[in-house]
């Protein structure tokens, strides 16, 4: 439809039909206008899948690689096709814009978004982030990079004020919005909650109406992050053009529409803000004379995702032991010891608003054993680091009604009355805004398979609990949130828990060793998200005991697989981390079982750097992030020489606290105000600036074979770059062009070969770079580019 259509729709509608539209209808959706034949718009979350409208675990999405795993892979032709499954996704689950990708800057570890972001560096943001959206559009989605700008912080990140000079807001921050708006033109964006320099992102008119859709031209909806309009004139004048969610708003009610009759609000500002909206839902498909989506099964993208999470994957170490890199491990291996708590309960996405429930997620036990179905995996878990208690598992718990498995789930009235019931996931449970009509509070039933002897229950969410088991009441109290969170998204991101303990007896169970287990369940507040959960352990947890296990179990293995990692607790929306250590004991484990076993290979399970003070004394250490539904098949792939580790990273790994450049008091605001002190020197550029040597540097990564760097030309606006396999099995590089003063990436380009072959590719590279360098990271470069003859 072309823009003379689109002005002449816009001429059918009144000022109260006019200011409707840029307001939502309901938390996802924006309001239908049948004059004119558009329906209703369908916004979901993104950044690891499309969720849809609905929290509800039943309802499964596909989960991807986190945006630190997709950087990872340094290669556009992979961040296209994950856009195009985003796509895909989205059409099948009827959803016109998916709020993704997330596009801000990992300007420190400590930042709690980190996993959910791309890199350090704008150029390798942009550049993924372009693909990404290009992929989505491609199937007739709208993309929505977030959040525009300076987001790159959770503590009070409803208000901070963050104030970045003008250079370093050019340079990096705004940097890889305007690359992907170049390349791309992204359909919609997303205002953060923060403000710039004095003015709250929903109402910045010199960065939206000026630079963004001034400057640079562009001609999408500006949506608000959820809750984040503050105002109804101030944001209307700042260039905002849509405010969500719905029902209510400072826009909604016909606010907007007297403001515009009372002339605070032009009439052309409105009629601007609901052309971009109509230009949107061309775009997508939302009149009714448009084809409707579709989308393929996902069980086709199955082996995809399989394939980006390893190609994602950083071989940090790998020495030789016994004659040969430990790595690959040899599929004849007889015995495998497989440790750590995150092989069995492995950390797939970060907490958050960017959480899906995948149809299923492949464990690295499940992948190694189904690998290597000759040999005998043992595991043992060794330590436990997770918060919460375990969840109860799925196939433990039969519905007292007798309609199988699960959690049965009453939704009860002011008198206690059933209105409704339905079988859940036994995993914690998420409303938002979904509780049926008059529920004041829930109850959650079911028989579980339990032993004779002590038990310990933990129950999370914020409200009055009352828990019965086997008849008798254990539990009555009420639990409340912790001192200092008053996000209201709390109660997902970080749930208090109340702990019990009970004894069963013989006579508590039935014939089929199960006992009746009621939680009755009243929330603190119904108005927005509401969640609970139910947690278990058999017994008092003996760490000796286990430790003790896991070692023997190392000791007497040909090799041992040490998983690793955070979880959804530490790396989440809503809070930065306050620390860059594995949680738990964990660096004890891996230095115990590395003593008992010098054949070990450490996984690390993580979404955002960690320390690593063990790293020199581990022969080999794979970095996997938060790595997919399919993560335990594609770890199993890489470490079996099935896939090359294939990833270099994007961001750089610390090794000491004291070098981190952006410490943890530089993601807390003081006063309100988050000061960008350190400029442009973020990541490996304050390395550089600095002189400090960090663990491993930005674009690090080993890979399965080795190359020589050949000789790099550079000609017109790319350089050239010949280098040769010098290993003794195909493999992929990721050539790094890089300007030398002061260093600052200029270009990427993936290359693969088969052994001892030679290969050649053109790196597109920055205007302007002056001398470049060419090598395999930051910290390795090996040739300078000459000029062409």
């Amino acid at each position: 439809m072309d823009e003379a259509k689109l002005r002449s729709l816009l001429s059918e509608l009144t000022v109260a039909d006019k200011a409707r539209l840029p307001t939502g209808a309901d938390f996802w959706t924006l309001h239908p206008m049948p004059k004119i034949g558009l329906r209703s718009l369908v916004l979901s979350d993104g950044p690891n899948g499309v969720r849809g409208t609905a929290w509800d675990e039943r309802d499964t999405s596909l989960l991807f690689p986190v945006a630190s795993a997709l950087a990872a892979t340094w290669d556009r032709a992979a961040a296209r096709t994950a856009g195009e499954m985003f796509g895909d996704e989205a059409r099948r689950r009827g959803v016109h814009v998916v709020l993704a990708p997330t596009v801000n800057v990992h300007r420190s570890p400590f930042g709690g978004r980190h996993f959910e972001n791309f890199s350090e560096d704008p150029l390798l943001i942009g550049e993924i982030g372009a693909e990404v959206v290009a992929g989505i559009q491609s199937r007739g989605v709208a993309a929505t990079p977030k959040h525009f700008v300076a987001n790159d912080s959770e503590t009070e990140r409803f208000g901070y004020d963050a104030i970045v000079d003008e250079r370093t807001l050019r340079e990096l921050y705004l940097k890889p919005f305007e690359r992907i708006i170049a390349k791309a033109s992204p359909w919609v964006l997303m205002a953060a909650y923060n403000s710039v320099n004095g003015s709250t992102m929903t109402e910045n008119s010199a960065l939206v109406n000026d630079i963004l859709k001034g400057e640079w031209g562009w001609d999408g909806v500006l949506v608000s992050d959820w809750f984040a309009t503050r105002s109804l004139q101030a944001a209307a004048l700042g260039g905002l053009d849509l405010a969500m969610p719905g029902p209510k708003s400072p826009w909604s009610d016909g606010k907007l529409a007297k403001a515009v009759e009372r002339g605070e609000v032009p009439e052309a500002v409105l009629d601007d803000k609901v052309l971009r909206i109509l230009r949107l839902a061309d775009r997508v498909g939302a009149f009714e004379d448009s084809e409707p989506g579709g989308g393929g099964p996902p069980e086709e993208a199955r082996p995809v995702i399989r394939r980006l999470a390893a190609q994602g994957f950083v071989l940090l170490r790998n020495e030789v032991v016994s004659g040969a890199p430990l790595l690959p491990i040899d599929r004849k291996v007889a015995k495998v010891a497989v440790i750590g708590e995150n092989a069995t309960i492995p950390a797939v996405q970060g907490g958050g608003s960017s959480h899906v429930s995948p149809p299923h997620v492949v464990t690295p036990l499940d992948g190694l054993r189904a690998a290597l179905p000759d040999a005998d995996v043992l595991y043992q878990r060794g330590v436990r680091h997770r918060r919460l208690l375990d969840v109860i598992q799925e196939a433990e718990v039969t519905d007292p009604d007798g309609e199988g498995s699960r959690l049965r789930v009453d939704y009860l009235g002011a008198d206690g009355e059933v209105l409704e019931s339905e079988l859940r996931g036994t995993e914690r449970l998420l409303w938002l805004g979904g509780l049926p009509a008059g529920t004041k509070s829930l109850r959650l039933r079911g028989n579980l398979r339990l032993d004779v002897g002590e038990h310990v229950f933990g129950v999370n969410g914020t409200g009055g609990f009352r828990v019965e088991l086997a008849g008798r009441e254990v539990l009555a109290a009420d639990v409340v949130r912790a001192d200092g969170i008053d996000d209201p998204m709390g109660d997902m991101l970080e749930p208090p828990e109340q702990r019990f303990n009970v004894v069963l007896v013989e006579s508590d169970l039935d014939d089929a060793g199960r006992a009746a287990l009621t939680v009755e369940f009243t929330p603190e507040s119904l108005d927005a998200l509401v969640a609970v959960g139910i947690g278990h352990r058999a017994r008092e947890w003996d760490d000796a005991s286990e430790l003790a296990a896991a070692l023997a179990v190392a000791r007497d293995a040909d090799v041992a697989v040490v998983v690793v990692g955070t979880n959804d607790e530490v790396e989440t929306e809503g809070r930065d981390r306050d620390s860059l250590d594995l949680p738990g004991v964990q660096n004890e484990l891996i230095r115990k079982v590395v003593a008992a076993n010098p054949n070990t290979v450490v996984v690390v399970n993580a979404g955002s750097p960690v320390l690593m003070p063990w790293a020199a004394d581990v022969p080999a250490v794979l970095w996997t992030w938060f790595g997919s539904q399919e993560y335990g098949d594609a770890l199993a792939d890489v470490l079996l020489g099935e896939a090359e580790p294939g990833g270099r990273l994007p961001t750089t790994f610390p090794a000491e606290l004291a070098d981190v450049p952006v410490p943890l008091p530089g993601v807390q605001p003081v006063d309100g105000e988050l000061h960008y002190t350190e400029g442009t020197l973020v990541g490996y550029r304050a390395y550089e600036d600095r002189d400090v040597t960090p663990a491993f540097h930005f674009g690090h990564g080993l890979g399965y074979t080795t190359w020589e760097y050949l000789e790099a030309v550079a000609e017109g606006e790319g350089v050239r770059v010949e280098l040769r396999n010098t290993g003794d099995r195909a493999g992929r590089e990721v050539v790094q062009v890089y300007a030398a003063e002061p260093l600052r990436l200029a270009g990427f380009a993936v290359a693969e070969a088969e052994a001892g072959a030679e290969v050649s590719v053109v790196v597109d590279v920055e205007p302007g770079a002056g001398e470049l360098r060419v090598g395999r990271s930051a910290g390795d470069l090996r040739i300078s580019a000459a000029k062409s003859p």
